[in-house]
């Protein structure tokens, strides 16, 4: 007899799987640098680079939905002014969309009289921002050179926090890249992607120094530091006013950075961009012949080795033009940060190219920094606590919801449901290498008077699933076993907590399959820096990030295992199955809905817990973080959402498809 508890730890010895989802990836993304590789390489002259980077251009404003409209008034206002030896610094309030409010320091070197060279200043990941401490001594350092520096506050950062408010000791939704992720996340079922806001604000920000008289339009810089270097790299692509860049401790090779482990924010993630063979060369190549200083520290976790190689591989695209010089990559042996030393080379080099003047020696010794509170351009610090009509990423997603929803409701039912089907194909079925299941079949044991197997089998070229087969006594050798196939998150680990259904169901004459699909139970990957592995930022959210960077998901792997499942189920060297009914608890009832949706051998659904609507989920205030990449099919809500699907069932417009039971 073996224990429940004894089932759930079973580990099968015929093969480790718990690393095979992360080389399934990391051998598809190696692929695609290699190609991305080899057609850099294959430029030749400047019509082909700049062949390249309208290309590139494109395909990236595409993959986070393009940019929102810049039609909007800026409504900018002024709220306060604060004078510091050398300079003063403007408190500005701007609107880059309508109620989308973005605080900034205005910094004015002392003594401007005409329009000169001016800073965009973008924040990385620290929760004062702008007004930090470490990001005003790069400002200061900037605007001592001689040049006007705009430092804009992130979204989830500074005083633009979306989800908490000044009397929050603990907020639900975290500062940073937790609202990053959260807000993201629910971004990509509309197609969309959260780097549209980020650099749409940037561009609103140089649309408004366009505005200032004491700034020449013609001159006008960017630089930041990690995730502001990603936003600098994104303003570097999206918008050809910026004159000189200095992008910090971010350009890398995204190739050595996914195998060193690396996780990024929602931001950093554009989807379907390493599939085309983009790598951050490319983010060089869009911004060639101008003016570039790559920043970087030498104990980075952005390989030190990796932005050596990117810069290197691009001089030649500067030396086409005769503009070698125009080209520098300036290091500092440091840990993860935008050093003295790297903001004094960020200052001499926007004084020689905007202003045309060698830096002077800088002298630290005049900073004068702030006390955060004396940059606040809001009373408390907080923009939704203070602006009434403040509107956050989540409302943009709600109208954005609403509005498809719409569309869908617009269309045909009939035409909607065919197109809607060939693109859910082209997501879950078209991209994968089918593999011959070749099963493996362990018996198990006798479980609570249920007799139990192991099978493993080939879902795809280098993917194996597996599932727990639970039934009761057979009354005859030729008995037929209907089947019930299940999925839940943690798959056969968690069969104690499903017990009473697997008894119910074998004891109804069925056969349970509890399904182990990629990721999940016995072939969980290996966690990474102690991270839980499902939590933001754990393996499965790397992996699955890595997943969108090919184009394509989670979600679409999963839904495809469940598909290979059914033909498992069909082998008749394994048993003598036959009808096929679908059952899930929670969130995990997507993949059985989408692949019932492209497979007319599962009967009927029945799913306990799950997801009502994904167009609901994309407008939560809240939602369960853990393993939620794993359920998110983007662009969905372009072609249709659950109710859909299951409205096609009970009008039959499914072939083979009675009804789902809800």
């Amino acid at each position: 007899m073996t224990a429940i508890s004894d089932l759930e730890k079973y580990r099968c010895t015929l093969f480790d799987t718990r690393d095979q989802l992360k080389r399934f990836i990391f051998d598809r993304s190696d692929e695609a640098f290699a190609r991305g590789d080899e057609t850099r390489d294959r430029l030749r002259d400047i019509a082909q680079v700049e062949q390249r980077a309208a290309e590139m251009r494109e395909k990236l404003i595409a993959s986070f939905g393009g940019l929102p409209s810049s039609d909007s008034p800026l409504n900018s206002r002024v709220t306060g002014v604060v004078v510091r030896p050398g300079f003063r610094i403007e408190k500005v309030i701007f609107e880059s969309r309508p109620g989308h409010y973005v605080t900034s320091n205005l910094y004015i070197p002392e003594g401007t009289t005409a329009p000169g060279a001016a800073v965009l200043f973008l924040c990385g990941h620290e929760r004062e921002a702008k007004h930090g401490e470490y990001y005003q001594r790069v400002c200061q350092t900037i605007a001592l050179a001689g040049l006007a520096v705009f430092a804009i506050d992130p979204i989830g950062q500074g005083e633009r926090l979306s989800y908490s408010r000044s009397g929050d000791s603990q907020p639900a939704i975290g500062w940073g890249t937790h609202e990053h992720e959260h807000a993201g996340i629910q971004c990509l079922p509309l197609g969309d992607g959260l780097a549209r806001y980020f650099v749409h604000d940037a561009m609103r920000a140089v649309d408004y120094l366009c505005t200032r008289e004491e700034v020449d339009p013609l001159r006008i810089g960017v630089t930041g530091h990690s995730g502001g270097g990603t936003q600098t790299s994104l303003l570097m692509i999206c918008d050809e006013r910026i004159a000189a860049a200095a992008p910090g401790t971010f350009i890398m090779n995204r190739q050595m950075y996914m195998h060193a482990g690396g996780v990024q924010d929602s931001e950093q993630v554009w989807p379907g961009m390493s599939g085309l063979g983009f790598d951050h060369e490319d983010i060089l190549i869009c911004f060639a012949p101008k003016p570039l200083q790559v920043l970087a520290v030498q104990y980075d976790f952005f390989p030190i080795e990796a932005t050596r190689r990117t810069v290197g591989r691009c001089r030649r695209f500067w030396e086409m033009h005769g503009k070698s010089d125009n080209l520098l990559l300036t290091e500092d042996a440091s840990l993860h940060r935008y050093t003295d030393r790297l903001a004094e080379a960020a200052a001499a080099f926007f004084r020689k190219h905007l202003l045309q003047h060698e830096q002077e020696s800088p002298d630290n010794n005049r900073l004068s920094l702030l006390p955060p509170q004396e940059l606040w351009c809001t009373r408390t610090g907080y923009v939704s606590e203070e602006l009434d009509d403040s509107r956050i990423v989540l409302d943009e997603n709600i109208v954005k919801a609403d509005e498809l929803t719409f569309k869908r409701a617009s269309a045909s039912n009939e035409h909607r449901r065919d197109k809607a089907l060939s693109w859910l194909r082209s997501k879950v079925i078209d991209p994968r290498s089918p593999h011959d299941p070749n099963p493996r079949i362990v018996p198990v044991g006798v479980t609570d008077g249920l007799h139990v197997e192991y099978v493993m089998w080939w879902s795809q070229s280098g993917i194996m699933n597996s599932a727990f087969v639970l039934r009761g006594e057979a009354p005859s050798e030729e008995y037929v076993w209907p089947v019930s196939l299940a999925v839940w998150e943690g798959g056969t680990t968690r069969i104690g907590k499903h017990w009473d259904w697997i008894r119910q169901t074998c004891e109804s004459g069925k056969a349970a399959f509890v399904l182990n699909v990629s990721g999940v139970g016995p072939h969980a990957p290996y966690p990474i820096f102690d991270k839980p592995s499902l939590a933001f930022f754990g393996v499965v959210h790397k992996l699955a990030d890595d997943l969108l960077w090919l184009g394509d998901s989670l979600a679409a792997l999963r839904t495809y295992d469940v598909i290979r499942c059914l033909d498992l189920i069909g082998l008749s060297d394994v048993r003598k199955y036959g009808q096929i009914e679908g059952y899930a608890a929670g969130r995990y009832g997507i993949y059985l809905e989408l692949a019932g949706a492209l497979d007319g051998r599962i009967r009927e659904i029945r799913t306990i817990n799950g997801l009502e609507s994904v167009t609901n989920w994309v407008k939560a205030v809240e939602y369960d973080e853990d393993d939620v990449m794993g359920v998110i099919l983007p662009g969905m809500l372009e072609h249709f959402d659950l109710p859909d699907l299951r409205e096609w069932r009970d009008n039959q417009l499914l072939r083979g498809h009675p009804h789902i039971i809800r």
